[in-house]
């Protein structure tokens, strides 16, 4: 970091090419570009990028001898390319320049974090002395989503002449980003066309070969050189059109200008006939550079100031890079749209840029910045219930069984196999048995609930999501006589490790802790929204559902009675796993160092991590991340366990050396943990979730798309973790918890009809700043005490000498 605002990196290293080109993607929540060198193609150093939200195809590939369907988020057409040469007087043409050629001299590239531009600085020298010196700056429209603009400026140095430029707009793209699905079939885009639109615009327009997605992108290509306009010739392929000029520069210290505005249009789009003429209007009506640039600066400047972080040092600097790639993807244009959260962001292809249970991570932070944006995500969810009802019904079921891996239309997208590139085999995936996706949809709608008072979703939506969710968690439980308990069988837990019991003949495994706390907790807050629902509201709910009053009875009894393993003082991760085998942890990191994959490891070996006790990451202790001791004590007392602070310090001390950290959340949920029970190790795991990106320490996922749960839920971890923060009952509850490295920071959060709530850590001092105006005071519970601040007027309030904790039964 240059500063709290720039993201700079100096000299030109193809080695992390890549990864620069995710952490310096733009993007405006409604399509993102990949920060990719505009004189490049694909290639090892490089993978230009460009995703629109909510756009995917399916395609269909052999695998082990298995025709295997995918549906993946679609590169699609790269703006990006405008390469140029020097053409001095009397000289002939020189090469065509790129960071990778052998003239590059000078090399430096700087994200502004503030205004959300990515400019590049390069200088390549020939072999005569002659410099050309090039700046380009870029941006993705934050104000009008369909823009992006790019400038480019040559100056020359020593010479005299003409600099040649060739631009355009690249259609003979594929999904090649992620190398072990290269062996796929990736070719998602046909039936291109091209064309050219007045004297400076050319456009390009093809669709998705299964989804029949249009897309249509138009290039106004203007130049400013002071010696009026040179002519231009357009060229094109079967997949690809372009423009190619010359443009006289003065001599030493001439300079000359190239602006290049695209629009991006797809079928997808409300309020246009044609893709296509969308695209080729917009280009031509949109303002020059500066007033673009200036309009997009505002966006920012004042999406800023909704969302920003005040967090000293280094830790602050990436925070606010996290929160930056945040809103790129999930920004206010989100809530125009029917799209998910992606899990890579709009960065890369990694995991097909399918969505995953990873909002869990995502919409506790936006409930409280951009809720809009929140209830729009949970919309998508809610439009793909019949999706989720029918899956239910196919496995035998009631309800709604929530996808694990979601895209288009709320199918199951996850993958029935999966590459194991240590092994280099194809192996079966029963990922899709990981059903608390469920829980986690059921907790971000009481969440957002709680934060924003939206009852009239609550009321609606939400309650038809909740609902179908319980009935599904009621009728996964069966009742087993020998414990006089419900049990809940063959699921896959947030480990992911586990799959199944060793040498079992069916996958699954049997009382994840996870699943049933969670799958209680959900059938709980089912039959409190049962008997808060205007009664006109809950009558007609019941009977569109047909439920009847036994059916709440059964639920009641199963969030009683849901069977919770416990073994010598621990809470077990599922039932039977204290009884798997140790691994040598030791032996495994002396042989192989990195061993955060090592169900990869395992199985090149001829093994398999079923045998183990080792946890890919959190899974029993994801309810420390989810719920305050307080609550979750509480889930536990109705579930008639005991949760004291003994019996979590030893669930905690079991799980973290028996945990290999193979998912960017697990440090992040670690970090959380660990905070509140005061843990030595607490920070050492709250740096490796702020740097796991920015050092891609899961060795190479980085350049493949960034971990947007894990970003968003570094902000949170500061936001809620360090503070103690939630909302329900009507009020604000305070348990600061802050780390000696973190023990100094601010937040703004918006709550209900507060905008802009002001949140003040300092010392053993926690200040509140409620903003005038008329919406009431706001109710503050901290240390069991409840305080009362009006709106115009800031109170600092003490902290508790001691942390919340899981109360002695």
């Amino acid at each position: 970091m240059d500063s709290g605002w720039t993201w700079s990196y100096e000299g030109y290293d193809p080695k992390t090419e890549r990864l620069r080109e995710t952490l310096c993607t733009l993007g405006n929540g409604y399509f993102a570009t990949r920060g990719a060198a505009t004189e490049t193609l694909t290639g090892p150093s490089h993978y230009p990028g460009t995703y629109a939200a909510g756009c995917y195809n399916r395609l269909t590939s052999t695998v082990a001898g298995r025709q295997v369907e995918n549906e993946d988020m679609v590169n699609l057409p790269n703006w990006l390319p405008l390469r140029y040469r020097m053409r001095p007087s009397g000289a002939p043409p020189g090469p065509w320049l790129s960071p990778d050629h052998e003239q590059l001299a000078e090399y430096r590239q700087t994200l502004d974090l503030r205004h959300g531009t990515l400019t590049r600085w390069s200088t390549y020298e020939d072999g005569d002395g002659r410099r050309l010196k090039v700046k380009q700056t870029r941006f993705v429209h934050m104000e009008d989503p369909h823009l992006a603009a790019l400038r480019t400026l040559f100056t020359a140095d020593g010479w005299a002449g003409e600099v040649e430029v060739s631009t355009g707009i690249d259609g003979d793209v594929h999904n090649h980003g992620v190398a072990r699905y290269r062996a796929l079939a990736s070719r998602h885009l046909g039936d291109w066309e091209c064309g050219r639109e007045g004297g400076d615009t050319v456009w390009l327009s093809c669709r998705t070969l299964d989804s029949d997605v249009r897309i249509a992108l138009a290039a106004r290509v203007q130049v400013g050189s002071g010696r009026g306009v040179p002519p231009r010739t357009t060229a094109h392929t079967a997949h690809a059109i372009g423009q190619r000029l010359r443009l006289p520069v003065l001599g030493t210290g001439g300079t000359a200008v190239v602006d290049k505005t695209v629009t991006l249009y797809t079928s997808r789009d409300p309020a246009i006939g044609s893709p296509l003429e969308a695209a080729v209007d917009g280009a031509l009506a949109a303002p020059e550079f500066p007033r673009l640039l200036a309009t997009h600066r505002a966006a920012w400047e004042h999406l800023w100031q909704r969302a920003d972080l005040e967090v000293p040092g280094e830790a602050g600097g990436i925070l606010r890079l996290h929160l930056f790639h945040v809103l790129q993807t999930l920004s206010p244009h989100t809530a125009e749209l029917d799209v998910g959260v992606p899990a890579r962001g709009l960065h890369g292809e990694a995991y097909r840029g399918h969505v995953f249970w990873d909002e869990l991570f995502v919409l506790p932070f936006l409930n409280l910045h951009l809720p809009e944006v929140s209830r729009a995500l949970l919309d998508y969810r809610h439009r793909r219930l019949p999706a989720a009802c029918r899956a239910a019904r196919e496995a035998g079921r009631t309800g709604a069984m929530y996808p694990w891996q979601s895209g288009s239309d709320g199918r199951e997208e996850t993958q029935q196999m999966h590459l194991n590139p240590r092994s280099g085999r194809w192996l079966p995936d029963h990922s899709h048995l990981q059903h608390h996706v469920g829980s986690a949809v059921a907790y971000n709608i009481w969440q957002y609930c709680q934060a924003s008072g939206d009852t009239e979703f609550l009321y609606g939506h939400g309650a038809e999501m909740l609902l179908q969710i319980a009935r599904f968690w009621a009728d996964c439980a069966a009742w087993d006589p020998a414990i006089g308990r419900y049990r809940i069988r063959g699921v896959v837990g947030p480990d992911e490790y586990h799959d199944g019991y060793p040498d079992a003949a069916e996958p699954g495994l049997d009382d994840n802790a996870y699943t049933n706390v969670t799958a209680a907790w959900v059938l709980m807050r089912a039959l409190d929204l049962g008997r808060t629902l205007p009664e006109a509201c809950r009558r007609e709910l019941c009977e569109r559902k047909h439920l009847g009053e036994e059916d709440l009875a059964r639920w009641e009894d199963i969030a009683h009675r849901l069977y919770v393993p416990y073994d010598r003082g621990v809470i077990s991760q599922f039932a039977g796993y204290q009884e798997l085998r140790e691994l040598d942890w030791a032996g495994y990191r002396g042989r192989y160092g990195d061993i955060r994959r090592l169900d990869r490891i395992l199985e090149a070996e001829g093994d398999t991590v079923n045998r183990y006790q080792a946890s890919k990451q959190a899974d029993v202790l994801m309810l420390g991340y989810l719920f305050s001791p307080g609550e979750l004590t509480k889930v536990f007392r109705q579930l008639g366990y005991a949760l004291d602070d003994d019996i979590w310090r030893h669930t905690v001390e079991y799980y973290l050396c028996r945990t290999s950290h193979g998912s960017t959340l697990s440090a992040l949920v670690h970090a959380w943990v660990l905070s509140r029970v005061r843990h030595n190790a607490a920070w050492s795991y709250c740096e490796e979730a702020l740097t796991g990106d920015v050092a891609d320490l899961q060795g190479g996922t980085t350049t493949e798309g960034i971990h947007l749960g894990a970003m968003a839920g570094t902000l949170d971890l500061v936001q809620r973790g360090m503070t103690g923060l939630e909302t329900r009952d009507g009020a604000l509850w305070l348990a600061p918890a802050p780390l000696p490295q973190l023990s100094k920071f601010a937040v703004r959060i918006r709550y209900r009809r507060h905008w802009d709530i002001g949140l003040q850590l300092r010392a053993e001092r926690v200040r509140v700043a409620v903003p005038d105006g008329g919406n009431g005071p706001v109710h503050v519970r901290l240390g069991g005490r409840l305080f009362t601040v009006a709106p115009g007027t800031t109170r600092w309030l003490d902290l508790p000498t001691c942390v919340a904790g899981y109360p002695t039964q």
